[in-house]
This record gives structure tokens, sequence and C-alpha cells, in this order.
């Protein structure tokens, strides 16, 4: 029904996550209506993405230069490492300005439907600089998902066979500031009385 140029911008926006197909003709046509120039400078964007990007292989997070800008950074705390899926939970809580120590990114989670198994995500190497650092904490971060809770047992088990005085936490989940208690789901409502603090 379209012409063949928009028609396969379509199809390349239909495959990104949370664009149906509604969607990604409203941004093609959306995209038609835009300046020449600025199309251009998006055009640009996507295709040095990957060229200007590099894994950090220290904590695998994402930078334009390796190591990464939170690893080069020799203030933070070194004895304690926090476990996240991905760069944009990395991202999310250094938004937050609550924490001061490294990350490790795992770069997914344990998921034996979809056929991800610990060889498949950095597991491995966060094991390996356990090992070799001076851990004192592993904070794991990963969402409340059920692969999420399996992988965050299964690094777990593999850290205290490995080293049984490194602490191992995970971050507190509970009700989020301003929302009404008769809206949470039960899991939520549990996590927030196990994860209570004294006041």
């Amino acid at each position: 029904m379209f012409p063949k140029p928009i028609q396969n911008l379509i199809n390349s926006l239909s495959k990104l996550p949370g664009i149906g197909p509604k969607s990604a003709e409203r941004l093609a046509f959306s995209m038609l209506k835009q300046d020449e120039n600025d199309l251009n400078d998006f055009s640009k964007a996507i295709s040095t993405l990957k060229q200007s990007l590099k894994y950090c292989k220290t904590c695998y997070n994402i930078d334009e230069e390796e190591p990464c800008l939170i690893c080069r950074n020799e203030k933070r705390n070194k004895s304690i490492i926090c476990v996240v899926e991905s760069p944009i939970d990395l991202i999310a809580l250094e938004k937050s300005q609550s924490y001061k120590g490294y990350y490790h990114v795992l770069h997914g989670v344990l998921s034996p439907i979809d056929g991800i198994g610990p060889k498949d995500i950095r597991i491995e190497e966060l094991i390996k600089r356990v090992n070799e650092g001076n851990i004192e904490e592993l904070i794991l971060a990963l969402n409340p998902s059920l692969e999420g809770e399996a992988t965050c047992s299964f690094i777990r088990k593999q850290i205290f066979n490995i080293n049984p005085k490194v602490k191992i936490s995970k971050i507190a989940r509970g009700l989020p500031t301003g929302s009404n208690i008769e809206y949470a789901d039960n899991l939520t409502l549990q996590n927030a009385l196990e994860c209570r603090q004294e006041i």
C-alpha cells in the first residue's frame, strides 16, 4: 500500500520493542515532515551507534571509552559491586545518586525457556571479579521477575561456593512513594512488609 521507501522504514521501525505496525506508520510519516538536516542527523546517529560504543572489559557497561567512566573513577568504593541486568538499569541507579560502588552488567537474565543459560550472560566474568578482587559485598539489583529471581539465586550459590565471606544482598522491593496500598499487588505488599525498616 505504501511506496517502497516508506514501507521499508515502517518494517524497520516495527522491529523496535514496543513499536507496533500502526506506531511505525505514524513515526514514518512524521519523519517525512521533518527537516532534511534533522533526518540526516537522525540517520547518522543510528549508523554510528555501534561504531562509537565499546563494552567495558571490567563491568560490561557501554561507553565511548574503555574502561568506562564509572570504572575509571578511583573515588568509588572498590569493595562493593552492584549487579544489574542492563546498562539502562545502571543509569537508573546512577541517577538516584545513592550508590557509590562499582557495577557489573549481566546483559540479560537466566531464562531456560528462551535458551539463555549462565554462559549466555556475564555471570562467569562476575564470579572471576569476585574471586580476584577484595569484594566485601555484592548487591543484586535485578528486576523482580521469575527470571530475575532465578538469576539472583544462581549467583548467590555460585559466589557462596567460591567465597562465603562475601555479603550478598538484594535491593529492597516495596511500595513506591506516592502510591496507595489499596492498589498494590500481593507480592509488592509482602515485599514491603518484609523489607520494613525501624524508624
